[in-house]
């Protein structure tokens, strides 16, 4: 869709109030949208797009366009050198002083930028990932964070199968592709609107990224047993832990935030979903958790984290937070941790994961678990996904990466409690 005067004064609007970084994009965006109810979806489309991609490219821009540039400069030099618009083309959209402007911003040139610069990634971000990795795997990295993710889909497979959502999607006129690694996923060459799509509407399909399906199939549980999504937020992996019992046995859904839960219950109804339990707990220690220690065969525990493995969604995340909030998350994932782990029964599985890049999220906070929980015992991840003939290896916990496996960064990994009589918890699945 081609820019228009009316288009670049509403993106730049809407980009001033991102900018100044006081609340998540998403929230921003809708609430200028029910201010702006007149606006046709072409328009959001196009405001939405181009808003993130200033956010997604921010420190470069900054760094043609000059560190005090502000929200309309930005969306401009945004439109010529990243999506190509020449001077000509933009004339008529801008000021003559800012089409004057435009013709002075210097070429870039690579050995001239920054490596903050080149990522787009705050310096405190790029001196934790470069103690984890070589400097082309982070440009690598950062070039697929800075892209927009793709539409990742969930199939409900208590109502149907993927072939059949497949052919459906195609006689709407979509084309979707099956997963390289969840069975249930399908991923959409286009974003259509899928809220009115009755697919959705019957909880045929649910939208989640195809690495957040992986951690269901980790839990793996059986049907008849009691399982714990620890921090289930709006639900969406429990409802593929439910489909994976087939509404049999008994999921607690667990979650601080009552706004959350709330959001679940539709999708609970639309999924057929009756084994599902939300319950609000104020902390990890809550009494209602307590109940539960030692009677739990599966835990999932989808820590809060950085968010950092969900830039190409969220691209304010990486400018709204910070070291000392990382500082914190890891002192909470650590007390969740704890307190899931006394849920767990004897030869019960308990799965940590999170949506974050940084090892003091994810691995450190395992490590520390561990040694202080002889009880557990690490499974090797890459065998659970063997033996699931999935062809996926990325060592002993699972590390997605966007530009390795096409999903958004995640990291999980499979802990059991040692059996009465010291055994593991048999691998090889039923």
């Amino acid at each position: 869709m081609k820019p228009n005067e009316k288009l670049i004064d509403a993106t730049a609007d809407v980009l001033g109030r991102l900018l100044r970084f006081e609340y998540p994009a998403d929230g921003v965006l809708s609430a200028y949208f029910r201010e702006q109810r007149a606006l046709q979806s072409r328009d959001r489309a196009f405001i939405a797009e181009h808003a993130y991609l200033v956010l997604r490219r921010l420190r470069w821009l900054r760094a043609i366009a000059g560190e005090h540039a502000g929200a309309r400069k930005l969306l401009i030099a945004a439109l010529a050198r990243i999506q190509g618009l020449g001077v000509k083309q933009l004339a008529p959209l801008v000021s003559r002083k800012e089409a004057e402007w435009l013709e002075t911003l210097a070429q870039s040139k690579a050995d001239e930028l920054s490596l903050g610069e080149r990522t787009d990634l705050p310096d405190w971000v790029i001196e934790r990932l470069s103690a984890q990795m070589d400097e082309a795997a982070l440009l690598s990295l950062a070039r697929a964070l800075n892209q927009q993710a793709p539409l990742d889909l969930r199939i409900n497979l208590m109502k149907t199968d993927r072939e059949a959502v497949m052919a459906t999607l195609a006689n709407n006129g979509l084309t979707a592709e099956p997963g390289r690694y969840s069975p249930w996923a399908l991923r959409l060459n286009e974003r259509p609107s899928l809220s009115k799509n009755p697919l959705y509407e019957k909880g045929i399909i649910e939208v989640q990224d195809e690495g957040s399906q992986l951690l269901a199939l980790l839990l793996a549980p059986r049907r008849g047993e009691m399982v714990v999504d620890f921090c289930a937020g709006a639900g969406g992996k429990t409802l593929a832990i439910g489909a994976m019992m087939r509404s049999t046995g008994r999921l607690y859904a667990f979650d601080v935030s009552e706004k959350r839960l709330i959001k679940m219950r539709p999708r609970v109804a639309r999924s057929g979903l009756s084994n599902v339990h939300p319950v609000l707990i104020d902390s990890e220690a809550d009494t209602k958790v307590k109940r539960l220690a030692g009677k739990i065969d599966r835990v999932l525990v989808d820590a809060p984290c950085s968010g950092l493995g969900t830039l190409r969604r969220n691209p304010d995340l990486k400018w709204r937070q910070t070291p000392q909030a990382v500082t914190e998350l890891v002192a909470k994932q650590r007390a969740i941790l704890a307190g899931a782990s006394r849920l767990v029964k004897a030869g019960g599985r308990l799965v940590y994961a999170t949506c974050s890049l940084l090892n003091e999220e994810n691995r450190g906070v395992v490590d520390d678990f561990l040694a202080s929980h002889p009880d557990f015992v690490r499974v090797p991840v890459n065998e659970l996904l063997a033996a699931a003939r999935i062809e996926l290896d990325t060592g002993i916990d699972l590390e997605l990466r966007p530009d390795l496996h096409g999903t958004d960064g995640f990291y999980a990994a499979v802990l059991e409690r040692r059996a009465a009589d010291g055994k593991q918890e048999q691998k090889n699945e039923e």
